[in-house]
């Protein structure tokens, strides 16, 4: 047991210092060599815990995910807390969405780790597994949310819960990558997706 403890700590600090290569210099042709020598340890013994630069970008995605979801589910409690009950779906989806964004320095390196994986996995069929997977799922959460909030007559009339969970996926994603090319900052990123949750809710 203790030796599983340690060999996933070393994986976590690996992927840490890929984070931070991505935050200071994206991860265009950055190698598995380029990360040892950012995480003070041989390539050879990077090597023992990731194979490839593909198998080590799946696991910091799969760990910033982990992070990502959890930092969302602390907003929703405390917006919880702060209402004193179950948020109404609208303020569930509003934050889910908002954590998505690159708007701090944490979230901004996943979003360079995650596109730097999307990039690959287009031309990698066991990577892209890991979207054909996640996103359906994701989309259902969200799907789920706005048939919630459309029994209780929140949404706007006409509107497919399942299309519109996709719009808004597609949409957080758009605004992630304009984002992090700088055509626009992260406040306004924010205020767009808010104009559209407008036009999508009643009220």
């Amino acid at each position: 047991m203790p030796k599983k403890v340690d060999h996933e700590a070393r994986r976590l600090e690996i992927s840490e210092a890929l984070w931070r290569i991505a935050s200071t210099r994206g991860l265009d042709g950055v190698s598995l060599r380029d990360v040892a020598a950012e995480a003070d340890i041989s390539l050879g013994r990077l090597q023992h815990y990731f194979r490839t630069k593909d198998e080590m970008l799946l696991f910091a995605l799969r760990h910033i995910n982990v992070l990502a979801d959890r930092r969302i589910r602390e907003r929703v409690s405390a917006v919880a807390a702060d209402l004193g009950g179950e948020p109404p779906p609208r303020r569930v989806l509003r934050e889910c969405l908002a954590g998505m964004l690159p708007l701090d320095e944490k979230s901004r390196v996943g979003a360079l780790v995650g596109a730097a994986y999307f990039a690959r996995a287009v031309h990698d069929d066991r990577l892209s597994a890991e979207a054909q997977e996640g996103i359906p799922k994701l989309a259902e959460f969200f799907a789920g949310l706005l048939r919630e909030a459309m029994e209780r007559g929140e949404v706007v009339a006409g509107r497919d819960a399942d299309d519109e969970a996709m719009r808004l996926i597609s949409l957080v994603d758009g605004l992630t990558a304009y984002t992090l090319l700088g055509v626009q900052g992260a406040e306004r990123a924010l205020g767009l997706l808010d104009g559209y949750l407008e036009g999508l809710f009643v009220g």
